[in-house]
């Protein structure tokens, strides 16, 4: 006999939370082992992820990224077809000295996500406040799982 598919308070299967979570890691893996066009530690890097949280409270996601450094006008927060984009650069600062050592990220980056069915995308907010970038993300009562009667 098959188990039924377990689901959150919110109506989602509890696998859709696990999954989204393990992509997001993935994507930060592959980024980090494969740069698109270099190597980071010398800064040439291509686009790379930055450290995301993304928290399902009751009535929002929201989704945390570290951007320390970063003005909101170096930032592009997109939604479409089910997917939120966030992308923008860091740019690296002029040092008066010789840089002997450097690890930070600098360059553009990206960070790509897929919405759950229930998410309101037409009154997504951001605010950038000390180096994060909140993106809450609201609940519609639209795709929550509810019972269906049976008649007949």
């Amino acid at each position: 006999m098959t188990q039924p598919a377990r689901h959150t308070r919110h109506g989602l299967p509890a696998a859709w939370h696990e999954l989204e979570d393990l992509r997001t890691r993935m994507d930060q893996l592959m980024h980090a082992v494969f740069p698109v066009g270099g190597y980071p530690e010398f800064g040439t890097a291509g686009p790379w992820a930055p450290l995301a949280d993304v928290v399902d409270t009751e009535d929002a996601y929201l989704v945390e990224l570290e951007l320390p450094g970063v003005e909101k006008d170096q930032v592009t927060v997109e939604v479409g077809e089910g997917e939120l984009d966030i992308h923008g650069e860091i740019k690296e600062k002029e040092h008066t000295g010789v840089v002997r050592r450097h690890s930070r990220r600098m360059g553009q980056f990206d960070y790509r996500t897929t919405l759950p069915p229930n998410s309101d995308t037409e009154h997504i907010s951001a605010d950038l406040t000390n180096g994060v970038l909140t993106v809450r993300v609201p609940k519609t009562e639209q795709g929550k799982a509810h019972r269906v009667e049976i008649t007949g």
